[in-house]
């Protein structure tokens, strides 16, 4: 490596610093060059979940200007984004209880019959019930809050009966009035702008 990529190395390094935790940068893999003057300094991703990415730092240099940095981006590397093979789930269930032989037993089979016990319970109690904690609540609506909303619902009708009914007096005096002047400037609109 020349002075001049340590140079470059040692920018990209700290310019990584300031988007990402140092531990996640690994060893600088390669160096791209690209335009002239211009070149991406990639290093080894370590961060959990993204194996096979790689940090990308794109640096240049101008004339007689110290190296300064372009762009940082984690890029996937060749088959990051590629899904691992598929396996059977009988074989990933198998793999699971040969790592795990504690949580899976005979045991698990008493409480698939509980659950069924409970099932059955609930489908004999009454439908409209809801019982939460041993608590039973019925699905009813208290007749108090029925009664309040037919009273607003009625309250509302009346109030939407007067309101038409005043529209229907505003409308009733534009008609008649119509034709006639309302004040002395509508007059001198309606003459073409002549004053009388």
């Amino acid at each position: 490596m020349t002075a001049l990529q340590d140079d470059r190395a040692a920018i990209a390094l700290q310019a990584l610093a300031e988007v990402t935790d140092p531990a996640s940068v690994g060893e600088l893999v390669e160096v791209i060059e690209g335009e002239p003057g211009v070149r991406d300094l990639v290093f080894a991703c370590r961060l959990p979940g993204y194996v096979g990415w790689r940090w990308t730092v794109s640096t240049t240099q101008v004339a007689d200007a110290a190296p300064t940095v372009l762009e940082v981006e984690l890029l996937p590397g060749e088959g990051a984004l590629v899904a691992p093979p598929w396996v059977p789930w009988a074989e990933r269930l198998a793999e699971y209880r040969r790592t795990h032989p504690d949580e899976a037993g005979p045991e698990d089979e008493d409480l698939d019959d509980e659950d069924e016990d409970e099932d059955d319970e609930l489908e004999e109690s009454d439908p409209d019930a809801l019982e939460i904690d041993g608590v039973e609540f019925e699905d009813a609506v208290d007749d108090d809050e029925t009664d309040d909303d037919e009273t607003d619902d009625d309250a509302a009708d009346e109030e939407r009966t007067d309101e038409d009914a005043a529209d229907e007096d505003d409308t009733a005096a534009d008609t008649a009035g119509e034709g006639a002047p309302q004040d002395e400037d509508a007059a001198w609109h309606d003459e073409g702008g002549r004053r009388s």
